[in-house]
């Protein structure tokens, strides 16, 4: 009785990652990270008791969705499996994309609806601009604002991820995710759940493009502690 009312309780964040991008990076961190993730977040380690968890905090089921293909078709028809899985519960998506080799780490605001330019890794361009002419009111994101930002408290919850962090990383909240493909798998999330008026529980976590063991340990650490802050903050 007691473990099945823990299980339906509990809460879900489903973590996706992109695959290898391109010749030059053939391991994408941002993979490499979610795949190291537990499937459950672990116990509160914080070393001020002040920043301790909410006693009230539930079971943190984490579930990966990945590696994700570098492809605009790939992405647009996963993002509503993502959220609409009649056999799973989803509370949050947390998108993890990489960036360039600044030791930077942040999360992202806002995504776009224009602007995507760039080849994929497959060599297709998105042409939504010819779609949007040729589909009228049937295209994909009709009436959609050409920006879209996150439901979350990413005030809150960037000031609890910082607070968790160590103190030599560079943390930031960023407004421009780049128009490419972390852009467009995050408006695409975002815009998925415009359309049905659902609210937008969903965020993207840029890491830097370096890839080696320490690297990866150092990612994970941040996604859970990025994880644990969005659950908070959720609470409140």
């Amino acid at each position: 009785m007691g473990s099945l009312d823990t299980k339906k309780d509990e809460l879900t964040v489903l973590v996706t990652g992109f695959g290898p991008f391109k010749e030059q990076y053939p391991v994408n961190p941002a993979w490499e990270i979610t795949a190291s993730l537990p499937d459950y977040l672990p116990a509160d380690r914080v070393k001020d008791p002040a920043h301790q968890a909410p006693a009230n905090l539930p079971a943190v089921r984490i579930v990966k969705d990945g590696p994700v293909r570098v492809n605009y078709e790939v992405v647009r028809d996963l993002v509503p499996t993502l959220w609409d899985d009649p056999d799973q519960k989803v509370d949050y998506v947390v998108h993890i994309g990489m960036a360039g080799p600044q030791p930077v780490y942040a999360i992202e605001r806002r995504g776009h609806r224009d602007g995507y330019n760039k080849l994929d890794v497959d060599g297709q361009l998105l042409r939504d601009e010819q779609r949007r002419k040729l589909e009228g009111d049937k295209w994909i994101w009709h009436g959609v604002p050409e920006e879209l930002l996150t439901d979350l408290d990413i005030e809150n919850i960037y000031k609890r991820w910082v607070e968790r962090s160590p103190d030599n990383l560079k943390l930031q909240i960023s407004e421009d995710a780049g128009r490419y493909l972390c852009d467009f798998i995050y408006f695409s999330s975002l815009a998925h759940l415009y359309k049905q008026q659902r609210p937008r529980k969903v965020i993207f976590f840029h890491v830097p493009l370096h890839s080696d063991a320490e690297s990866i340990g150092r990612g994970r650490e941040l996604a859970l502690q990025l994880i644990r802050s969005i659950c908070e903050t959720g609470l409140k």
